[in-house]
């Protein structure tokens, strides 16, 4: 197979995905494989070091704490949920679909309220409180930090 008759078929595959609304499609044969998708890559994964509690604030408590001075003229109240883990910040299950929750929302302790995907694993992030949404620090598809701060609970 050439280099004309293997673009040719990559651009037909690429209509019928258009037509279909697929999202991805991967196609095998003896001598080759092609897998075409919509979706973006996944951003580069940053690997931390362990973090000591040395009692200090950390940056992102700093951050989030600053963030609210600024905006309010004083500290936030409330408790506030942070990322378990590094990865890519979803407000909702699926696109197109609600977010789990939003500013005013009310929130059980062990109840979702994000999803953060991690090495292709989807994570669902659960509140430690009861209480309602006061405030979201991050945005839908947001790539977010180990021990970031996403959302404050009153």
């Amino acid at each position: 197979m050439d280099k004309k008759e293997l673009l040719e078929i990559v651009e037909a595959l690429t209509q019928q995905i258009d037509k279909a609304k697929l999202d991805e499609l991967e196609v095998e044969a003896e001598d080759f494989r092609i897998k075409l998708s919509k979706r973006p890559p996944m951003p580069a994964m940053t690997v931390m070091p362990p973090v000591i509690n040395t009692g200090a604030p950390s940056a992102s408590e700093e951050n989030s704490a600053q963030i609210a001075e600024k905006q309010n003229g004083s500290a936030p109240s409330g408790k506030i949920i942070k990322s378990p883990i590094i990865g890519t910040f979803y407000a909702a299950a699926a696109p197109g679909k609600p977010a789990f929750v939003s500013v005013g929302s009310r929130v059980a302790k062990g109840g979702v309220v994000c999803i953060v995907e991690s090495m292709k694993l989807m994570n669902e992030i659960t509140s430690e409180f009861d209480g309602t949404v006061a405030e979201v620090y991050v945005s839908d598809g947001q790539a977010v930090e180990f021990d970031q701060p996403l959302f404050r609970i009153e």
